[in-house]
């Protein structure tokens, strides 16, 4: 079946970040002869419009961006790109939306006319933002934008979402602490950076634990150095961790309580200190008309929690209205694993619910 050999030979092909050229040329292909003009909004990015003569648009998005991982799948088709590889399903993502383009091939008399757009950059450094700073959204008159992610632990088959709250607000916090090395025999000389980034820790958390239990965010910290021998104090201490938050009010105070409890410690220890609280990518947020729109029209699972991962996919839904969907996979290695791989007839599981959505959405 042509869905499961477009998936076989993009798995083949990974690349990464933003540089796709083996992609691009292999969806250019398969969308050739298809009744869409094809072009590329910018770089390795792809688009396919659908014209039906109908006054407004709805897209549909698939990265295709891939890891650096060397794959242990022992698959046939399993990559040929040594150290990179398709373990977050984009390669199934994008092969759903070939199936929906031959599926839309000839067809008239739409709702709507229909624009796809295959994205690189979804992993890093961040694709979407670009795509939708081209305004390519607003000249295609796009109304509505739809995407979805292969989900492994969802039941197998089956479309998840949320109403408001899915995929969380994420931010990588870096922090460094300069301090001054001395014999701990002589420790009056020293400045310790290991007891201050320990303060700035503990501290940190405290504060995280000191937000309601009903408001969803995170603050974690998983890599701490510092330190050259038992017997010396530190002289620089290293953190790395993530925030994350769904509403921006939460997010922009935590990441204020992180500033000032740095300033704090950097006063009260006299180290010089390094923060840094990248941009990250927005929360991606399922608004009630375009969420209630869908499931009067197609069955939707609600999830009970959202989810703290992040996705790029939110750009999008800064520009216009966008709603997005977990297809579970039941139980398969997880994402980002070098043994990732699922069971690929849920990739037509994914192509019907999208061809629907693009025959009734109004």
């Amino acid at each position: 079946m042509q869905i499961y050999d477009d998936r076989h030979a993009l798995h083949q092909i990974p690349e990464l970040e933003l540089e796709l050229p083996e992609t691009q040329n292999y969806l250019k292909k398969a969308l050739s002869g298809l009744s869409c003009r094809v072009f590329s909004p910018l770089g390795s990015a792809l688009c396919a419009w659908f014209d039906f003569g109908a006054e407004e648009a709805i897209a549909f998005r698939a990265d295709m961006d891939a890891l650096p991982i060397f794959e242990k799948t022992g698959a046939s088709y399993a990559s040929t790109h040594p150290g990179i590889m398709h373990a977050c399903g984009h390669d199934g993502h994008m092969a759903i939306l070939l199936e929906l383009a031959r599926r839309l091939d000839g067809k008239k008399n739409r709702k709507h006319n229909v624009l796809l757009i295959f994205q690189p950059g979804e992993e890093s450094p961040g694709g979407a933002k670009a795509i939708c700073d081209t305004g390519v959204l607003q000249q295609y008159r796009v109304k509505a934008v739809f995407g979805l992610h292969l989900w492994p632990g969802l039941t197998k088959g089956v479309v998840f979402s949320r109403r408001n709250e899915l995929m969380a607000r994420a931010s990588e916090v870096t922090l460094d602490l300069y301090g001054k090395s001395a014999h701990i025999a002589k420790a009056a000389e020293g400045v310790d950076s290991l007891m201050a980034g320990a303060e700035f820790y503990t501290r940190a958390m405290e504060m995280e634990r000191q937000i309601p239990a009903g408001v969803f965010r995170l603050l974690k910290f998983g890599k701490f150095q510092s330190g050259t021998a038992r017997n010396a104090l530190s002289a620089h201490t290293h953190l790395e961790g993530s925030l994350r938050a769904f509403q921006d009010d939460v997010f922009e105070t935590m990441a204020q309580r992180i500033r000032d409890i740095a300033a704090d410690v950097e006063s009260k220890y006299g180290c010089a200190v390094k923060l840094h609280i990248a941009d990250g990518y927005p929360a991606v947020l399922n608004p009630d008309p375009i969420y209630d729109a869908v499931r009067s029209i197609l069955e939707v699972t609600e999830l009970a929690e959202p989810c703290m991962t992040a996705e790029d996919f939110s750009w999008y839904q800064k520009h216009v209205p966008g709603m997005f969907f977990f297809l579970g996979l039941g139980d398969t290695p997880a994402l980002h694993a070098d043994t990732f791989d699922f069971d690929e007839t849920i990739l037509l599981k994914g192509a019907d619910f999208f061809e629907k959505l693009a025959e009734n959405y109004s």
